[in-house]
């Protein structure tokens, strides 16, 4: 368990995800020739360029995927990790706040919803301890659940520390010149809350069992019949997706060319 830190530093500091390993989050949803692949898991960014393309070959083997998959798999993480990067470098600016986060999930025949709230500013913060802790007070079996949970976690965490360079870059600006520009970016802040008045000194990124009342976490085990009309509806929404997809594609190339 971890603790808030209300008299953290308010100053900017060099991108990075705000969790104890700077891992990026990765998803994948690719179809070839009407066969789907869906993964999410967590990747290392200081990784040699040549471990996603082992990685890759070693997913399709592994699930007996055609081969033609193995390119678009290391096409995908490579340019999630490539984004990753480009924000390297830029100042981001975390302030002494915490933000609601929600989990919404089905891992095979397991739902899980959940909100809660995360400090951000702990940079010492650990989805993977939070996912292994909440499976294990609500005893769920699958394995498969806790990883999914920390990736959902860090997706939104990966979200606000992008939004965090704009919010550094905003900084500077208010500094310039204009009186009054902690309360307007206050106003910006919307939901979040302030963890000195919220907790005092001290507290943890992990919701204790007593709190669970105020936030009703929920899981639920589906029957085989109720995935399987699951599954058969995400297949049928993925399909119309990619139609609209190809005549957008389709449409735009006769435009552009006319």
């Amino acid at each position: 368990m971890r603790s808030f830190h209300p008299g953290a530093s308010k100053a900017p500091m060099k991108f990075r995800m705000p969790t104890a390993e700077n891992f990026v989050p990765i998803r994948l949803d690719l179809d070839i020739d009407g066969q789907r692949f869906k993964d999410a898991f967590t990747w290392n960014p200081n990784d040699p360029d040549s471990e996603v393309n082992n990685f890759a070959k070693r997913t399709v083997k592994d699930l007996k995927l055609p081969p033609t998959f193995v390119t678009q798999i290391a096409q995908s993480i490579q340019t999630q990790l490539a984004e990753f990067h480009s924000y390297e470098g830029q100042e981001m600016h975390i302030k002494e706040k915490i933000v609601p986060l929600k989990i919404d999930l089905r891992v095979n025949n397991t739902v899980i919803r959940d909100q809660f709230l995360w400090d951000i500013s702990n940079l010492e913060s650990d989805p993977e301890e939070f996912a292994r802790t909440f499976c294990k007070d609500l005893d769920i079996g699958d394995p498969e659940v806790g990883p999914a949970i920390a990736v959902s976690i860090r997706e939104q965490l990966y979200e606000i520390a992008t939004q965090s360079i704009s919010s550094a870059r905003e900084t500077r600006v208010g500094k310039k010149g204009r009186r009054g520009a902690d309360i307007v970016a206050n106003s910006k802040a919307g939901n979040t809350v302030d963890l000195g008045k919220l907790f005092g000194s001290k507290g943890s990124v992990i919701r204790k069992r007593k709190e669970w009342y105020l936030y009703e976490p929920i899981v639920d085990i589906l029957s085989n019949e109720e995935v399987g009309a699951l599954d058969a509806r995400e297949e049928l929404n993925a399909r119309l997706k990619r139609k609209l997809d190809e005549k957008e594609e389709s449409f735009q190339t006769r435009y552009s060319h006319g």
